[in-house]
Order: structure tokens, then sequence, then C-alpha cells
């Protein structure tokens, strides 16, 4: 069997309905030649069949018959292979069914998308990712709606059922159902196989889908999507219902009820014009607080035009369930984003560090790290460049570098973690001179040990500027890439006039590394210690500004932070502390750097004194240290590093109060 599309009539509440149906699975076409010139429906991304990003039919294996296609990899970006299998046309209403069958070899993943619509990159209405752990994600624009497991190594059938009326979508593996989910837009139109990496690698066999249409009644209003965040417990979501117009009159008012984990809430909509396949936001009034457990929300759209019941009740009640994450206790999770005004792909980064600011208010923190623009800190931005590999890139908690894209995954890992500490911010501030002196206090909870640094950071909100450099390279200009945060409707670049930035790194004291030996190697519980930082705002907004602490484990991952405003630091109280850490324009410099046998260390001293020349370990073990007497200017200091493995270092100056560490690679 080479494929079938079919076009079949079927008599449905006296109302002939035209259901798409299609299958292929490869065994007719020519082992060896690309897809596309040989099908009349598989075409590629670029839309050239039989280019670069076509692929080859093979018979390495395959589920059904000896054919199937292959995807892998030998690029970190992915491709060149991009298959598109078009669905006869955008569908937003009716019924659709997907099958491909898949086999992922052990330790490697998969990928496949639905477009949706006809031009590709414009709209994801939904991503699969298979990875090469055995886990099965399906994200849409907004976040990840569906997790569960697949088993590697042999053939699996992937099936995708949805009810496109009411946005109702379920996976099934091997016809078990593996959840329900909804998808934040309403349109398919093809699918996307696509390797995305090296580690990805599998066979597509047996691929069909059948799409049923729909007939629209004269009125009716269906639920389509209940948009409320899931979160953490204890949070409060306000809802928003969208409603879909799947009738031909107008609709111009109705009722909503939303029921949630049992509580009511019911509001009447009036004086609207909502046209024939048009969609409307209902944003209601009441707050919902997440419980513990599971939490059920039912929509309900009634007495649609003063009607009462519309002529179609299998789209007027939809639910949505899901179950918050506890978070430990005092734990709040920081997230650095490497960004540029110059990097055109860096608005992605701002929306998410906003998104997130605003859904997990508390519990979590933006920092904003430039490089290369106005808003630099050059020590903080070093560091940063020597875990990176591209921007925008994100850290979160210090964990491996991902895309800002996936901050929330893994800030959902690290919440549930209770720390081992609990930080608090506190302050003393000087409105003359705009000195800040800052306290860190932690708390610890447990007994513990470990080599604990402490870190503080200043960060801003609404930063703005008019030199050149605070205009932002907007590759998202003119929708092409998708919907970023109003980002699609700016120019590229976005005008410094138009431009805020939030979460600004202004400063880091001592550096990315935080305070060596902050506290006893071994620490008992109810243990309380303080750092004390200072720091000069009078270039900043102190209305805008938030006072990071970060606890540093001696792996290098952030164990806990606090954060607070000026106003509730001074609040909270400034506590002395052990160690009084100034921060102070950079005065130290390397060169060559990566070295093999030696790199010069450059001081520039203000007056006579003596340095403390320390190399440390990533785990903070003094590998060689020496004291060096310096002068007024200019000191250069030849630093052999031969006998020292090969690896990544920090250097650590100390003159007087004066601190400085800069990272360093033996190779």
């Amino acid at each position: 069997m080479k494929l079938k599309f079919i076009a079949f009539a079927s008599l449905l509440a006296s109302t002939s309905i035209q259901a798409q149906t299609f299958s292929d699975n490869f065994d007719t076409y020519t082992v060896g030649a690309a897809l596309g010139p040989q099908s009349p429906n598989w075409t590629t991304w670029s839309g050239t069949q039989g280019g670069a990003d076509d692929v080859n039919v093979t018979n390495t294996d395959a589920h059904s018959g000896s054919n199937s296609i292959y995807f892998s990899s030998a690029s970190a970006s992915g491709g060149p292979a991009d298959i598109i299998l078009p669905f006869g046309g955008i569908h937003g209403t009716g019924t659709f069914e997907f099958v491909s069958w898949f086999k992922i070899p052990s330790g490697k993943g998969g990928y496949f998308n639905f477009q949706g619509n006809n031009t590709n990159g414009n709209l994801y209405t939904l991503n699969t990712f298979f990875t090469p752990t055995g886990q099965l994600n399906i994200t849409n624009t907004k976040e990840q709606v569906l997790s569960t497991t697949y088993t590697q190594g042999q053939w699996i059938a992937l099936k995708l059922t949805a009810n496109l009326n009411t946005n109702d979508w379920e996976l099934f593996i091997d016809n078990v159902s593996k959840g329900k989910f909804q998808c934040a837009d309403f349109t398919i139109a093809s699918i996307d196989y696509f390797a995305t990496s090296t580690t990805d690698a599998f066979w597509v066999d047996d691929v069909s889908y059948t799409h049923t249409p729909f007939t629209m009644p004269a009125t009716d209003g269906a639920v389509a999507f209940i948009n409320i965040a899931n979160g953490l417990v204890t949070q409060n979501r306000t809802p928003s219902v969208t409603i879909r117009n799947l009738g031909t009159n107008s609709i111009t008012s109705f009722s909503l009820n939303m029921n949630a984990n049992s509580v009511n809430n019911s509001q009447n909509f009036t004086g609207l014009n909502i046209a024939s396949g048009a969609s409307y936001v209902a944003n209601l009034n009441t707050p919902i607080s997440l419980i513990a457990g599971l939490n059920t929300f039912t929509a309900t759209i009634s007495n649609v035009n003063g009607n009462g019941a519309d002529n179609d009740a299998t789209d007027d009640i939809k639910t949505i369930t899901f179950t918050p994450t506890t978070p430990g206790a005092d734990k709040i999770v920081v997230a650095e984003e490497a960004t540029g005004t110059w990097c055109g792909w860096c608005p992605r980064g701002a929306v998410m560090l906003e998104g997130m600011s605003n859904d997990f208010d508390g519990f979590f923190q933006g920092i904003a790290v430039h490089n290369g623009d106005p808003m630099t800190v050059k020590i903080y931005d070093s560091a940063m460049g020597t875990i990176i590999s591209g921007y925008p890139s994100a850290l979160v908690d210090r964990l491996p570098k991902i895309d800002p894209s996936a901050i929330k995954t893994d800030f959902m890992s690290r919440i549930v973690l209770t720390p081992v500490a609990k930080l608090t911010s506190g302050a003393m501030y000087n409105a003359s001179t705009g000195d800040l002196d800052v306290s860190i206090k932690t708390e610890f909870k447990t007994a513990t040990s470990g080599n604990y640094k402490v870190a503080c950071v200043i960060v801003e909100d609404s930063v703005k500027g008019t030199a050149a450099g605070y205009n932002q390279a907007n590759y998202y200009a003119g929708g092409t890439n998708g919907v970023m945060g109003g980002f699609e409707t700016k120019a590229n670049p976005v005008p410094a006039a138009q431009m805020q930035y939030d979460h600004v790194a202004r400063a880091i004291a001592p550096d990315f590394y935080g305070v060596p030996n902050a506290y006893p190697a071994s620490i008992s519980a109810s243990a309380v210690y303080a750092h004390n930082f200072k720091f000069n705002i009078n270039a900043w907004n102190k209305n805008k500004i938030h006072i990071v602490g970060l606890l540093i484990a001696a792996d290098g991952k952030i164990e806990n932070a606090s954060t607070a405003s000026i106003d509730k630091a001074i609040a909270n109280g400034y506590v002395l502390g052990i160690n009084d850490v100034k921060i102070k324009p950079s005065f130290a410099s390397i060169y060559p750097n990566p070295t093999s046998n030696q790199f010069n260390l450059q001081i520039n001293a203000k007056a006579f004194g003596t340095a403390t020349i320390s190399i440390l370990d990533m785990n903070g073990k003094i590998c060689m240290q020496q004291k060096q007497q310096v002068v007024n200017g200019t000191n250069i200091y030849p630093i052999a590093v031969k006998d020292i493995a090969k690896g990544q270092y920090l250097i650590s100056i100390l003159i007087g109060e004066d601190m400085q560490s800069l990272p360093f690679v033996v190779e």
C-alpha cells in the first residue's frame, strides 16, 4: 500500500459531512530516494521536495512492511531533514485523529510538532518531545500540558485525538490513554517531523489521520479554553475563559459559570458582538486559591443571546484538572539570563522572566545578566560567559544552561526542594550619599557541612536609556517567528524610547562565585550567620531595586536565595555580620585566558600594599596561594599554572578590603 487519501460522505443529523482520511506506510517508495518527489502529499519545511531538508526512505527498520523514514542529526542545532505532512487545510473545528508509529533507540530522543497555519514557523499549536531518558512531554504556546513516559527500543503507536470545537485533546500510546489536555491555540494545519539535535534518532512508520468537519448551527457558544495557570499551593489565580462562536449568528451576550474546587462563580457578559467563527476572552473577577491535591475547574456557558440553551449542548461545558506543586519551605529559585540588546532572540528571555515573575511572585527571582551593552556588569558577564554557549541562555539555580523558554521546567524541579537554610535581606540606606549597606542573614534549618558561599546581587527594574546601545534587536518583528509577548508587533530594532528593561543586574559582590570560606565547614542546626556588603546606588532608581542574596553550595548550585525591595530590606533590619564585602570597580585582569603554562595577572592598585593571590578549583579548594607587594599604578605578575590539572579555576585577589575573583581555564 502506497497511501490512501479518501474523502467519504456520511449522514449526520441530516447534514452531509465530508471526512478526510489519509494513511501512508512508505512501502512502495524507492529505498534510498528522497520522500518528497515520490509523494503528492509529503513536503519539506522549505517547500523544496528532494532538497537538503528532505528525508530518504529507508528499510533499516519498519513497523509494517519493509520501509519507513528515519531522522537523526549530526548538528547541535538539528536537521537537516525537516518533513511536513499537510492535513488538507487549516482545521479549527470538527474532530481529528492522528496516528504515527515511532521507534526510538535507547538513549535517544525525537520530536514533532503541529503547525497551526500554512506558514511554517508562524504558529506551533503543540510540540511533542521524546527525551533520551524515556519521557514524553507536550507543550503548547503557553506551557507544558502533558508529561508521560514511553518505551524505547521498540515500535510504539502514538495517537492524538481532538474535539477541535471544545479544544479537548487526548494522548494514547499503544491505545492506552496517557492524559488529556487543551491547547492555547485552536487550529492545526500540518505535522512537522524533525531531529532537534545530535541526541535525536527515530524511525517513523504507518502515519494516518482523519478529520471530520463540523457544520455550524444557528447559535452556538463553545467553551474552548480555560486559562488558569498551574502554580504552587496557596497561590491565587484569576482565570479567564475563551468562548468561541461556532454558530452562524453573532453572539451578543451570555452567562458563564466557573466551578472551582466546588465553589461557583457566575458572571453575565453583555454588549458583545462576537462574529461567527470569532473568539472572546471572558475575564472572571474572582481569584481562586490553589489547594493541595487535585484541583478541578469547570466552565459552563449558558443563556446565549438571552435565549436559554443554544443549538449545540455538546460544547457548552469544559473541565480541566491539575495538581499544584507544594513548594519547599522558604525556597526561592533564581534564574540568571544571559542577554544583550544586540541579541535578536533575547526578547524571548525577557518575556519568560516577566512571565515567571508574575506567575510565581515571592518564589522566583529573575536576574538579567547583560553582555555587550550599556547595562553590562563585566565581572558578572564574564563569569556567565564561561558557562553558557550562546545568547539567550539561562541558568536556574545554576543547573546546566538552558534556553530561557525552559526556565519554568527547571523552576518546578527546584521549588519543591527544602533548602538547608533561609536567607533574609536587610539594609541601611543613606539617601544623601546613595550608600546602601546590605546584610544577608543565613538561618540554617538542619545540620550540614560543605563549602557554602554567599553573594549579593543588586537588581533594578524599569531601566531605560536614550543611547543607541539601549535599542533592542528583535528577530520577532513582523510575527514571522511567532508571538513573543508583544515583540512581534514592534520594530527591529525596538527603539530605546520604547524599551524598558527589567531584572537588570547592576552589581554583584564579591563576584559570581561568592565569598570563599563564608561559613564553617561543619554547621549546626539553628546556626545563624550574617554577611555585610556595601554598594552605592546613586546612579540607579532606589524604588526599583531588589536586593538578592545567594547561598551557593559547594557544587556551584544556588541552594537558596532571598529577595527584597530596599524598603522591605530596611524593615527587615540590618544585621552586623562577620564579613564586610565592598563592591568596587574591577581592578584586576588576566591574559591569556585560556592558558596552558602561565598567564599574566595585572593589578591596578591605588596605593602601596599587599595582595593575597589565591587559585581555587570550582569546589573552593585552594590549589595555590602567594602574596605580592603592589605599588600605586599597574602591577603585572606572571602566574605559573603548568603543574595544575586541566579545568576551570578562579583566581582571587585580596588587597585590604578589596576583593576580586576572575575565572580562567587551564587547557
